[in-house]
This record gives structure tokens, sequence and C-alpha cells, in this order.
């Protein structure tokens, strides 16, 4: 095989992403090893995707049996793991029905169709406004993006779909505002990842509910990143106690695989009739025989308690960091997906903590210029935990002088 190293990337590949200097090989739990053999804690799980940690043996072994028997089938027929897949996720939450696609994205574009379809059937043409928060995001797709609140993302892609609005996050007065008989859906993270790490008030959401019910229009929750366990319940709306109309899933579900899922009543699910969406390898064999055994390994009271235990053992971690250093402003989030807000010592430098990070043996990410993003294995021991919080303390020991010295 030819030898391959970062510099291929660069000679080969699209150039839309920065990857990072060094290559992982390998995985197992909450560690990696790269093609130099140096190893690292990694708290970053591939942005909340590998949530049972690297290399799991029961999904391993799911993955192996799966892959000695059937991979592919067109979607003129269904197969026996998405069934199962879906019979599970339909118990353990409020949905009658799931759709299986590839991605958050693709959940996210089933999910806004599916409104818009909804709507035409059961009201009006023209009732087909889509209302979406400032900062947030719902994927790359031409739609998604322009439904997402970063307009950065839709730059040099238009003419982007209408019919959209946005208004800040967790801003009461402003959806009351914006909302009417032409709304067909208002989507939402219940904790923006990507816009900073910040988690919805519980009266916003039980008012968004009811601005919902009081219009006609869909509540959509994308759970994308912060679903299958990270909140420390099996989805986030569970936590807040505010059940959506449609809720979109991802990331998590295939711990490393691609999956996607959106899950709905099946009154809102009648309108996509045959024909009127799909997707080719959605619901494949081999990823939905994976993904049940996630939700069988993730829906237990064990591994959600344990979600609660370990992010009082990170956030405590934060803070005794904080303690001697006061490089953060703010730590927020829920479960484990946490944001660490920077202090003005380190104002706007969290690329700098993510790449100082990695020469230290810790895998980082960054929600915006200004906020640490943190995401461990659901499962992450507490030895790894806390050597990643050592190793995150000797980063900032580092930047800390030198940024006061600059």
């Amino acid at each position: 095989m030819p030898t391959v190293n970062r510099a291929t990337f660069d000679q080969v590949m699209v150039p839309n992403y920065a990857p990072a200097p060094f290559i992982p090989v390998k995985g197992l739990a909450s560690r990696l090893w790269d093609q130099e053999g140096r190893e690292y804690v990694d708290f970053s799980s591939g942005i909340a995707v590998t949530s049972l940690g690297h290399l799991h043996p029961e999904l391993t072994a799911v993955l192996h049996e799966q892959a000695d028997q059937l991979w592919h089938l067109s979607n003129g027929f269904t197969n026996e793991p998405a069934l199962r897949l879906a019979q599970r996720l339909i118990d353990a939450t409020f949905a009658e029905r799931v759709f299986f696609c590839n991605s958050g994205a693709e959940a996210n574009e089933a999910a806004l169709k599916l409104a818009r379809r909804y709507a035409v059937d059961h009201f009006s043409s023209d009732k087909d406004q889509i209302i979406a928060c400032a900062q947030s995001f719902h994927g790359r797709t031409l739609f998604t993006v322009s439904v997402g609140g970063q307009p950065k993302y839709a730059e040099g892609f238009g003419p982007t779909p209408g019919g959209i609005s946005h208004v800040p996050f967790n801003d009461l007065a402003a959806i009351e505002a914006m909302i009417s008989d032409k709304t067909c859906a208002v989507i939402v993270e219940p904790v923006q990842g990507e816009g900073g790490v910040i988690p919805a008030t519980q009266e916003y959401l039980r008012a968004l509910r009811a601005l919902c019910d009081k219009h006609n229009a869909l509540l959509i929750f994308d759970e994308v990143q912060i679903g299958v366990g990270r909140s420390g319940s099996l989805y986030a709306y569970m936590h807040y106690g505010v059940t959506p109309d449609i809720l979109t899933s991802a990331k998590a579900l295939g711990n490393g695989l691609p999956i996607g899922a959106m899950l709905t009543t099946a009154k809102i699910a009648s309108a996509f009739v045959v024909g009127t969406h799909g997707s080719t390898y959605g619901g494949n064999p081999l990823v939905t025989a994976v993904a049940d055994k996630v939700i069988e390994l993730i829906n237990t009271p064990a591994v959600l308690n344990g979600v609660k235990h370990r992010n009082k053992l990170l956030v405590d971690g934060l803070n005794q960091i904080n303690a001697k250093h006061s490089v953060f402003k703010e730590i927020r989030g829920s479960g484990l997906l946490i944001g660490a807000e920077l202090a003005p010592v380190l104002q706007g430098r969290a690329k700098d903590v993510v790449t100082l990070g990695a020469k230290h043996g810790v895998v980082l990410l960054m929600a915006g210029p200004n906020v640490l993003r943190l995401l461990p294995s659901l499962v992450i021991s507490e030895a790894d935990l806390a050597e990643g919080l050592r190793r995150l303390e000797t980063v900032i020991a580092e930047l800390v002088p030198a940024t006061v010295a600059a």
C-alpha cells in the first residue's frame, strides 16, 4: 500500500477541511494512537459520535456477525435489523414511525420536508414558514444551512431556499412576535452545540410547545448532537419534559457508522406517501444492526446515570483548573456536552487550546473561537477522564503565561 501522511491530504482531497497534523490509526475505548505511535485521550468522540468509545467489543461483534450475512438492500426491500432498530426506538420514545438516512443533515432535511408536506396536506400551500434560532446548526445541505442560524455556512451558495426566519435562541418574546398561522414548523436544538454549547431553558421549550400547538405548527427537536444518551437521558426531550412532533437523531446512533433517523408520529408520518422521499443507503442492515446494539447498550440506568456522574467529575475538574488559572468565564452544557467559555486572558484562542492539546495528548474541540467543547465517551473510565483533565491543565498552564506575556 502507498505511504500516506498529512501532506497527502493537501495533494488529493478537496480543501474544505483543515485537519490536524497527526493521523490517528488506532482507537480503543477513550484512547487514540497516531501513525507515530503517540497516544491521546479522546475528549471529542469524533464530534459526539463514538459515545461508547472506540472498538467497543459488543459493537464489533455485531458488526462482524452482520458483515457475514448481508450488507445492503435497495429501498424496494426492508431488512430485519432496520425493523428491529425502528421498533426499539419506538418502544423507547414518543415516536410511532421512523425514517432512516445516513447523517444528521439528512435527518433534518427529511424533518423539514415532512413539516412542509404535512402543512400542505392538512392546511394550505402557503403555510410554509420555518422558524429556527440564531447560531443554530442543522447540517450542510443547502436547505439545512439556510435553516441553520449561522449565515457564514450559506455564504456563496445562493440563492438559498425561502420561507425561513430566525429568532434569538432562548428569547420567548422574539418567537411570540414571529410565529403565526403561516408557520409550518419551529426547529430547535435543546442544547445548541456548534453555536457555543448553550442549553435551552425548560420554560423556553415549554413555551415553544404551546405556541406550536396554538398555531398548528410542528415542533422539531434537532437532537443530532445531544441525543442518544449524551444529556443523561436517552433523548434530551425526556430531560426537559417537552415532547416534540419530530425528532432527529444521528452521530452517536451508529457509534461511528453513518446513520441518521427521523422520529415522528403516525399521523405526521402519513404525509410521506410512497415516492415523496427516500434514501439509497438509509437503514441498510449493516449500520442498523450496530445502531440497534448502541441503543440497547446506552438506554440503561447504568450508562445514563453514569453520564450524570461523569458530568460532575468533568465539571469539577474544569472548575479546579479554573481556580488555579482563571481561564474560563463560564462552564455550561448538559451531561457530557460541556462548553467552557474562555475568559479574557485567552479570549478568542480556543483553536490554540485545541492545537496545543494535541501536542500534549488530549483531543479537544471548539464551538466557535471562544468556547472549548468537551465530548468524552459516555462510558469513559474515571482514570481516563482524570488523565485528560491533567493534560488539559498542562495546556492551560503553558498558554496562560505566554498570553499574559504577549
